[in-house]
């Protein structure tokens, strides 16, 4: 397992390359048959590329407005374009994307202590008035720039869990997310936790957050609960696997791996025999 870098700018995909991952999580393959699992290692970087469904990459899009582009009408379609040329939505939402856009990318490069009203308008490309205009303040952007990240993601579990493949495929996907794939998910959503320890209205915003995730896991664990014969209760469970997923996190963030590689292969051993 690599280390998550503190330079979130790099491209997500970068952050741990699927031959690592062979190594660590699918080490256990070229065991003797009847123990582990029978797919193929081989096999894993297909699953893994099969199972980005619909990744929501909102904060690299390279149509959205960038810094120096300027919004401006087209009368040929009477749509807003970016000065790149990229055609765009009518102009309110234009903006609006661009700013949920900017607003992802310096959480993730930046984090919300140092972003300001000015700082979004010009990542975004617009003037600083639009973003109260739109969203009332930058707390309020900061968070529906989560909101819209997670429900990219969330829609991406969903067809994770609903494929027709075993369990322990399911798992050993969502697992190369959370180490790799979801690196800048993790850092916006552990900045907006920082932020809304002292935000009611935003904590309350996040904890919508959390029950979109827990309703996932809730459906992704009922039958496997079942057939793995766990005896604890599914609402427990489901909060083990998002206590755990937010363990991993906050210590990856940190870059802190100690001992992931040997606790997730032990699971992943568990689960298969």
């Amino acid at each position: 397992l690599t280390r998550v870098p503190t330079n979130f700018s790099a491209p997500l995909s970068n952050l741990l390359t699927r031959e690592v991952f062979q190594k660590t999580l699918f080490s256990h393959m070229t065991k003797a048959p009847g123990r582990g699992s029978s797919m193929d290692a081989t096999a894993a970087p297909e699953l893994i590329e099969q199972a980005q469904l619909s990744d929501f990459k909102a904060c690299d899009d390279p149509g959205a407005p960038r810094l120096g582009q300027t919004l401006h009408g087209d009368p040929a379609t009477g749509r807003t374009v970016a000065s790149g040329g990229n055609a765009l939505a009518p102009a309110r939402s234009a903006a609006e994307e661009a700013l949920l856009a900017a607003a992802l990318r310096l959480l993730r490069d930046h984090g919300h202590a140092g972003i300001t009203t000015r700082r979004l308008a010009q990542e975004a490309g617009v003037n600083h008035g639009l973003v109260h205009y739109y969203f009332g303040s930058n707390e309020n952007l900061l968070v529906a720039a989560l909101e819209r990240f997670t429900e990219g993601l969330v829609g991406r579990q969903r067809e994770l869990y609903a494929r027709d493949i075993t369990f322990v495929e399911k798992w050993r996907t969502a697992m190369w997310l959370l180490i790799g794939e979801d690196a800048a998910y993790q850092k916006i959503w552990m900045e907006l936790q920082a932020l809304a320890w002292n935000n009611e209205g935003i904590r309350e915003r996040l904890a919508r957050v959390n029950a979109d995730w827990r309703a996932v896991l809730t459906e992704a664990f009922e039958q496997p609960r079942r057939e793995l014969g766990i005896e604890m209760p599914l609402e427990a469970l489901v909060s083990l696997v998002i206590t755990f997923n937010l363990g991993i996190m906050v210590e990856r963030l940190g870059a802190i791996d100690t001992g992931h590689a040997a606790l997730l292969e032990w699971i992943d051993q568990w689960l298969s025999n």
